[in-house]
């Protein structure tokens, strides 16, 4: 069965440059490498009508991706980012997303079929960036789709990507946050986004706790080189899964590289702490080269 991806796919420009068309985006990178580990994944999108968007797609469905819910919006184009990376290779971002055709993807046709396939999918992941982007309707939408599959004993992954300039206000961000913590199985937080999006100084042992009193039925706090912490329900105390020493060349896509190692581990009936090792085994492949992809 497939897994379904929502979210928003870019253009990347990188400060050290690079030959052809590069993109990213939280949840298309992890798309891409669930599909590269030969897993069936569907990525719920929208693009312009433009060559750059026949290009990118069709690299998309190079990769395995299915594309058949990348919808094409009329008047709208794909967003862009770029990427600098500082001597250590810790990363900062510019956006040019106004006008990403992804902000309205739930009004255009397909999304419809799109949600409908989804209901009954293998796996549903989103992030908060994905909320974030698209409409108002768009997130009940897609909450909606969440709430429903939990209730239905179906499985509902979701990441607190925390990005302040997409919000109008952090407390907007959070309140949505909230209900998506409520409507998944699976969370995948980081602990810097979720110390600045709730204004807190948890640790990653009380960020799982939180996570779990919304009945996840597990929770993996990425925390870097600290490692990773796991969570389950019914369990008191959260357990910490060190990290290995990496090198760091561009820490770009790292968590979304962790985040898809983690699904696929559990897309595979592995243990979590399997499933806790191959995330990190990925987000080290990644910190290793420029991008969040490597093409």
């Amino acid at each position: 069965m497939t897994t379904f991806i929502f979210g928003e796919a870019m253009l990347e420009y990188h400060s050290h440059g690079g030959a052809g068309l590069r993109y990213g985006g939280d949840t298309l990178n992890t798309a891409i490498h669930l599909a590269r580990a030969g897993h069936d994944v569907a990525y719920v999108t929208a693009i312009g009508n433009d060559p750059i968007s026949d290009a990118l797609e069709a690299a998309w469905s190079a990769e395995g991706v299915d594309t058949r819910y990348v919808l094409r919006h009329p008047a709208r184009n794909l967003g862009i980012y770029a990427i600098h990376v500082d001597g250590d290779g810790e990363r900062s971002f510019l956006y040019w997303r106004d006008r990403s055709a992804a902000r309205e993807m739930f009004e255009l046709p397909g999304m419809h079929s799109a949600l409908a396939e989804a209901a009954s999918a293998r796996l549903v992941y989103f992030s908060l960036i994905s909320l974030a982007i698209i409409s108002p309707e768009g997130r009940e939408q897609l909450l909606a789709l969440s709430a429903q599959r939990k209730a239905d004993g179906k499985d509902v992954a979701y990441d607190s990507n925390y990005r302040p300039a997409l919000w109008e206000g952090a407390q907007c961000a959070r309140a949505l946050s909230e209900r998506a913590m409520v409507a998944a199985t699976i969370g995948l937080p980081t602990n810097t986004d979720e110390r600045e999006l709730w204004e807190t100084d948890e640790d990653e042992q009380e960020i799982a706790k939180r996570w779990l009193s919304f009945h996840q039925g597990v929770v993996a706090v990425k925390a870097a080189e600290r490692g990773c912490v796991l969570g389950t329900i019914g369990h008191e105390m959260p357990q910490i899964v060190p990290a290995k020493s990496a090198e760091v060349i561009d820490s770009s896509g790292a968590g979304d590289a962790f985040n898809a190692g983690f699904l696929s581990g559990w897309l595979n009936s592995r243990s979590l702490v399997e499933c806790a090792e191959s995330g990190q085994a990925l987000a080290r492949k990644t910190l290793s080269h420029q991008g969040a992809i490597m093409l």
